[in-house]
């Protein structure tokens, strides 16, 4: 009998964990979770950074593959390996002609800047704060029509390029910008080669939002800013081909979907 009831204290003794998931299960999404505070989470081996309480974060890139593996630690043990179905999309093709040779093929001499900038923006993407910015509504960093959509293969001077990894808002120079959510300034920089004015906010648990080709930055690297402050403003610096704001988001090195986080109102 002593050892019947010895069992039965031992297993009603471990409370049960939950984990939810919410967000778009398709390449370029971004997925926020909650969970019962003390449990581990990692996808596809990756251990993510679970807040004290249960909040965490991860996305998939444009050309995710068809399954992922998110698990799950309780009390010391797996307790689950859920599979994760991720659709694929299609993507469209936009055709640019007419862009001078240099802004297509960068010249020699400008290489070694061009990798100065991208090791920047590398190394503050790679960060891993336990800020919670990202929960809660997103807003639309600017207004202006969606002329330039994620994952679209960009076309230039008949060479295809990079996919787009971003929305693109036309507006006239100098219409605001705001930060979508809460964050850190952690680059801010008023003339890169490829994106011009551009600034990136830290939003927490490897989520990151850049803000590219901005007339004027108002902010600096550094500051605290709150969801609808100003931080920018629209321009047509570096690779352009008209004023407008290009709007990225990163989950650490996966290029995720900016759309997903707003409203279907707000994505058009």
């Amino acid at each position: 009998m002593r050892a019947v009831l010895f069992l039965l204290i031992v297993v009603f003794a471990l409370p049960a964990y939950a984990v939810e998931l919410e967000g778009q299960f398709r390449q370029g999404g971004v997925i926020f979770g909650k969970a019962t505070p003390g449990t581990k989470v990692s996808l596809d081996g990756r251990v993510l950074q679970v807040s004290p309480s249960g909040d965490f974060v991860f996305g998939f890139g444009r050309d995710a593959p068809p399954k992922a593996v998110l698990r799950i630690e309780w009390a010391g043990q797996v307790a689950e390996e859920r599979k994760l179905d991720v659709s694929p999309r299609k993507y469209r093709i936009q055709r640019i002609d007419g862009l001078p040779k240099r802004m297509v093929t960068p010249p020699p001499e400008v290489l070694a800047r061009i990798k100065r900038e991208n090791a920047s923006i590398a190394k503050v993407r790679s960060n891993d704060t336990p800020a919670l910015h990202f929960r809660g509504r997103w807003l639309r960093p600017s207004i202006g029509k969606v002329t330039g959509v994620y994952g679209s293969q960009r076309v230039l001077n008949g060479k295809p390029r990079r996919p787009h990894f971003g929305i693109d808002f036309a507006a006239p120079v100098g219409t605001q910008v705001v930060a979508p959510a809460g964050g850190t300034v952690v680059l801010a920089h008023k003339d890169m080669y490829y994106t011009g004015g551009t600034i990136i906010l830290d939003h927490g648990h490897g989520l990151t939002s850049a803000f590219l080709h901005l007339s004027a930055l108002s902010v600096k690297q550094g500051d605290a800013v709150k969801r609808g402050q100003r931080i920018g403003a629209i321009g047509a610096t570096g690779r352009a081909t008209g004023p407008h704001l290009d709007w990225r988001i990163n989950w650490f090195d996966k290029r995720v979907d900016p759309a997903f986080l707003l409203s279907e109102k707000d994505r058009k």
